[in-house]
């Protein structure tokens, strides 16, 4: 089930506030009733087109973004170092949250801001210490999202709250797929059209069962808090006035305006 949140023209009749629908084969919107991460699936007797509406990020986390760092070995290779014992983890506030189509704002402090293409992880219940063996129980659906980072000012900061947490800094969307399973599907970015990142989820040094047991054994998550999962090789700058895809094989693709600077 491919769930999306969207506004939708007055003339419709359904409101101007945020809504969430049931995205079918079709391109057809089933209008819900409520967040169905708090509500569940209780359908409305309308249906929108696609092509009516506007996307929003599918999930806007109430609490925090979690992030993992270097979880593929080839990216660790990449930025000069070792494969990590266990998971690094990191958070982005939820105020750095924008969905599909629209612009990553290039902040005037940054000379490099930098594409990382994710899977994200939507939870659906407030967990705490889950064993890996019961991981799905807490997860909602999975998203796709680019963990946008100011690079030279990471590596100037020495740590990475200022570097990847401006606003518009971490894409989400185009829709939050309840029924993915995590496999050997492609994970790619392209900039401006040219493939850059191309990996495999297979390739993740910590599967998804891990990442929950590790998480939630640091901190309480609560329901639509996201956790990135990490992004493999191929990390490289943006274009001002450009254009940045983050795609995966199942879930769509989240495609994203960069601005000029400043």
């Amino acid at each position: 089930m491919r769930i999306v949140r969207f506004t939708a023209p007055v003339e419709f009749g359904v409101g101007s506030d945020p809504l969430f629908g049931v995205l079918n084969e079709k391109d057809s919107i089933l209008v819900l009733r409520g967040d169905p991460i708090y509500s569940g699936i209780v359908p409305q007797d309308k249906s929108l087109k696609l092509s009516d509406v506007k996307l929003l990020a599918p999930v806007l986390p109430r609490s925090k973004v979690v992030c993992i760092g270097k979880n593929y070995a080839d990216h660790a290779a990449e930025m000069d170092s070792v494969v990590p014992s266990e998971p690094i983890i990191f958070i982005k506030p939820n105020t750095s949250v924008i969905g599909p189509n629209e612009t990553i704002i290039w902040p005037k402090m940054s000379e490099r801001v930098d594409h990382e293409a994710e899977l994200a992880v939507v939870i659906g219940r407030i967990c705490k210490e889950v064993p890996a063996a019961k991981y799905r129980d807490v997860i909602f659906g999975y998203t796709l999202a680019n963990d946008v980072t100011a690079r030279d000012l990471q590596k100037k900061d020495g740590q990475w709250s200022r570097a990847k947490g401006f606003d518009t800094f971490c894409p989400l969307g185009p829709w939050i797929d309840t029924d993915f399973q995590p496999g050997d599907q492609a994970i790619t970015a392209t900039v401006d059209g040219e493939l850059k990142q191309s990996a495999k989820l297979s390739e993740m040094i910590f599967k998804v069962p891990e990442i929950i047991q590790f998480v939630t054994n640091v901190m309480t998550l609560l329901p639509g808090d996201v956790i990135l999962t990490g992004t493999p090789a191929g990390i490289g700058p943006l274009n001002q006035n450009g254009e940045v895809a983050i795609s995966i094989a199942g879930l769509g693709t989240l495609t994203n305006r960069v601005s000029l600077r400043g």
